[in-house]
C-alpha cells in the first residue's frame, strides 16, 4: 500500500513537470535562395538571434528554405506541421508564398506570423486567416505614405511597374486606390517577372505616357531592374520604390541609379536618425544595436526588422499562452498562442507599435512609416 502511494505520487509529479519538459517548437519558412534570397538571408540571421528560452520554456527553431517558390513553401509548411509538430510558424518571406500557406496553417490550426507585407495575407480576418498574423507594414499603409509624399511634391500623373504576381498586384490595387483619392492620374500599369533580365518594352511604354513619377512595386534586388532601365532611357521624373527594397543588397545592386529614389521603410532601418521623441526610437535602437553587434555596421534591413518583430511578438505572447495551456497539449497550446497574439497591445518593435485585435492581425499604424531618400548608397530620413 505504501509502495502504491509512492508510485502514485511519482506519477503525479511526473505529470506536473512534463509540461515544462515539452519544448515549444517554432517552424521557420524563409526564402533563403531564389529571387527573394536578399530577403530570406537577413531574416534567418535575425531569427538566429532569438532567445532560446522564453518564460522558462525551451524554444526550438526549425528552419526550412522555400527557395522563393510558393509550392515549396506549402510543402515546407506541411512538413513542419505533420512531421515536426511545430506550435507556430514564422514566414514566409514573400507575399505569394505566404498567401499559399494561409489555407495550410488555417486547416491545421497552427498560428502563423508572416514576414511578408501583402494586405490579403491577413485582411479580412476571417476563415483560415484567423490563424495568420504579419509583422511588416502592409501595402495599404505604405501606399498611403507614398501617395502622401507625391501630393507634397505636387505630382499629378504617375505610372506603375511591378511584379506580375500577388505582391505586384496588391501594390497596384492599393496604390491605385490611394492615388485616385488624391487626384493623381495613373497613366501606365506595367508588370514583369521576378526573374526577368529586361524590362525595356515596359519602360518604353511608361516613357511614352510621360508620368511625373513612377512607382516600382517589387522587392529585393530584382526591383533594381526597372530603375536602371528608366535611367538608361533618360527618365527625369521622381522614382519611388516600396519597402520591399529595404536592404543593403538592393543599394549595392542599384548603385548610383538609385540616387534620389524615395520610399517608405521600417523605422528600425534608420533607427539612429529617428528623433529622440519618436515612440519607436527605443525599440528600434534595441533591434539596430543587437543586429549590428552580431553582423556589423550598415547591415540593417526591412527584412531583418520584420523578422525581429516576429520574435518580439512571440516573446510577449508565449508567457500569456502558457497561463492557459502547455506545449504537451499541442492543440490547446496552439489555440492559446493564437489568442495571445490576437490580444497583444502596445508592443513596440523595430517596425512600429503593434495593437492586434480580432479584426486586425497586423496592428501597425502611421507611426510605423519612415519616409527616406537614397543618397549615395545610404538611407536618408526625410523630415
Amino acid at each position: 500500500m505504501q509502495y502504491s502511494r509512492i508510485v502514485l505520487a511519482a506519477a503525479i509529479a511526473l505529470a506536473a513537470t512534463s509540461a515544462a519538459w515539452a519544448d515549444i517548437k517554432v517552424g521557420v519558412v524563409l526564402s533563403e535562395t531564389g529571387p527573394a534570397a536578399s530577403l530570406g538571408i537577413p531574416e534567418k540571421k535575425t531569427v538566429e538571434l532569438f532567445p532560446k528560452e522564453i518564460a522558462d520554456q525551451k524554444i526550438d527553431y526549425i528552419f526550412v528554405n522555400d527557395g522563393s517558390d510558393p509550392t515549396a513553401a506549402v510543402k515546407a509548411t506541411k512538413k513542419l506541421i505533420d512531421e515536426d509538430k511545430v506550435d507556430v510558424i514564422i514566414g514566409s518571406s514573400i507575399t505569394p508564398n505566404s498567401l499559399a500557406m494561409v489555407d495550410v496553417v488555417g486547416a491545421a490550426k497552427v498560428p502563423n506570423i508572416s514576414l511578408a507585407a501583402g494586405r490579403p495575407i491577413v485582411f479580412p480576418v476571417e476563415g483560415n486567416r484567423v490563424w495568420v498574423f504579419n509583422t511588416p507594414q502592409t501595402t495599404g499603409l505604405m501606399a498611403r505614405a507614398v501617395v502622401k509624399n507625391m501630393v507634397q511634391n505636387k505630382i499629378k500623373t504617375a505610372a506603375y511597374i511591378g511584379f506580375d504576381d500577388a505582391y505586384g498586384e496588391d501594390w497596384y490595387k492599393n496604390f491605385a486606390a490611394e492615388a485616385k483619392a488624391a487626384g493623381i492620374d495613373l497613366v501606365a500599369n506595367e508588370r514583369y517577372n521576378r526573374t526577368a533580365t529586361s524590362v525595356t518594352g515596359q519602360v518604353l511604354h511608361i516613357m511614352a505616357a510621360k508620368p511625373q513619377a513612377v512607382l516600382i512595386g517589387a522587392s529585393g534586388t530584382p526591383a533594381a531592374l526597372p530603375e536602371r532601365a528608366l535611367k538608361q532611357v533618360g527618365y527625369k521624373g521622381q522614382i519611388y520604390q516600396t519597402h520591399g527594397v529595404g536592404n543593403p543588397d538592393f543599394l549595392r545592386v542599384c548603385g548610383a541609379d538609385c540616387n534620389g529614389t524615395i520610399l517608405p521603410i521600417s523605422p528600425g532601418v534608420v533607427a539612429a536618425q529617428l528623433p529622440a521623441d519618436s515612440p519607436i526610437k527605443q525599440s528600434a535602437m534595441k533591434y539596430a544595436q543587437t543586429y549590428e553587434a552580431a553582423y556589423g555596421k550598415n547591415q540593417l534591413s526591412q527584412f531583418s526588422a520584420n523578422a525581429w518583430d516576429a520574435g518580439t511578438l512571440l516573446e510577449h505572447a508565449i508567457p500569456v499562452a502558457l497561463k492557459s495551456a502547455q506545449p504537451d497539449n499541442p492543440a490547446a497550446f496552439r489555440k492559446a498562442l493564437r489568442d495571445a497574439l490576437e490580444g497583444l497591445k502596445n508592443v513596440a518593435g523595430a517596425d512600429g507599435i503593434y495593437n492586434m485585435s480580432p479584426t486586425n492581425h497586423n496592428g501597425l499604424d502611421d507611426r510605423a512609416v519612415a519616409m527616406v531618400q537614397i543618397e549615395n548608397g545610404n538611407w536618408k530620413l526625410l523630415k
